[in-house]
């Protein structure tokens, strides 16, 4: 037997082999982000970082908070909740600019840090619970901005990128949830299709979380429940999905799958849009073709793809949940006023 092959094929199913990490170098990372989204919010936004419970489990769940600098009255504003991306990683900086935006259009954006997230050490990096629990993470979200009294809970999206995409989905896929819709943007699907494209290395990534124990032959139903494809007919609400044929993270030939039962299944509320080989940036090539920032300035590095996604995505939101809209104030008396028009009827 070639012992070299047998290392690299071998994927063991104990949590405690569970790739490691630079633990304090991540936490020297993450201070440094928030550093960051602290100087470039002064006196743009209202930006600071919170914690709230998860409720499947009490863990404890850092999130960034961002909001307009004058907030308007009860129920004045809709909520994103953003979900960041990465097998292992956290909120960075390069989505600052999208932010900004948001928050200009009128809305309240939240970021959380789920499980298994990077830069809290140890315990919260190998709490990792791949579509399980961290999808409970992020929609106890809302149970922080309920906190809000500004936030109005009739008016909440969802949205990621990558597994930030393969989070929202399942949000949306479930039987209950406080969303009016939400984007996945070159999301995961399929993590039957993904690992066996990936890889062992790849897979043992999974295979060691504790809530799964095993490969996808070994336990296919725990892969099924975590695949966002299989959970395609629950959808009761619009999803916006966008994917890039050029896609060289989560393949084309996975997003692929997702975007045509879709369609099949749902086409009077999936908004669906495939990118022919959209410009390619740095290493990722199509992944990030809607993430295009400069590192050091944090402005976009818009191409005509980015420009026409993040238009539909605006407008997709924009048409959900209102930004625009104060509901703080009263609505006009219709019985002295043209509701459509908001001036005074006159006189007949």
């Amino acid at each position: 037997m070639d012992t070299t092959r047998a290392r690299e094929l071998y994927v063991s199913d104990r949590p405690e082999d569970h790739p490691a990490a630079d633990y304090e170098r991540d936490i020297t990372s993450r201070k440094r982000t928030d550093s960051i989204n602290v100087a470039r919010s002064s006196g743009v936004l209202d930006y600071k970082k919170i914690t709230y419970k998860s409720r499947v489990d009490g863990m404890d769940i850092p999130a960034h908070l961002y909001q307009p600098l004058v907030k308007r009255g009860a129920r004045g504003h809709a909520a994103l909740i953003w979900v960041h991306g990465g097998v292992h990683s956290n909120w960075g900086v390069t989505l600052f600019p999208f932010v900004k935006e948001a928050i200009a259009r009128g809305y309240v954006v939240i970021a959380p840090d789920y499980r298994g997230s990077t830069g809290y050490g140890a315990a919260h990096h190998n709490a990792i619970d791949y579509g399980g629990k961290e999808v409970d993470d992020v929609l106890s979200a809302v149970d922080f901005l309920k906190t809000l009294t500004h936030v109005d809970q009739d008016r909440l999206g969802i949205m990621g990128w990558s597994h930030g995409g393969f989070i929202t989905a399942h949000n949306l896929f479930r039987d209950e949830h406080p969303f009016k819709g939400g984007a996945a943007i070159v999301p995961v699907t399929n993590l039957f299709f993904r690992l066996a494209f990936k890889g062992p290395q790849y897979t043992r990534s999974f295979s060691t979380q504790a809530g799964i124990r095993g490969m996808p032959h070994e336990q296919r139903a725990e892969y099924e429940k975590r695949s966002p494809l299989y959970q395609v007919e629950k959808l009761k609400v619009p999803i916006l999905v966008h994917v890039a044929t050029n896609d060289e993270d989560v393949n084309y030939v996975e997003d692929q799958q997702f975007v045509w039962k879709l369609r099949a299944l749902k086409p009077d509320l999936a908004e669906t849009k495939v990118y022919v080989d959209p410009a390619p940036w740095g290493s990722s090539v199509g992944h990030a073709f809607s993430r295009r920032v400069d590192p050091v300035t944090l402005e976009r590095v818009d191409s005509p793809a980015q420009i026409d996604s993040w238009n539909r995505t605006w407008a997709f939101f924009d048409w959900l949940v209102r930004p625009y809209e104060d509901r703080s104030k009263p609505l006009p008396d219709c019985s002295r006023v043209d509701c459509a028009r908001g001036r005074p009827v006159p006189p007949e």
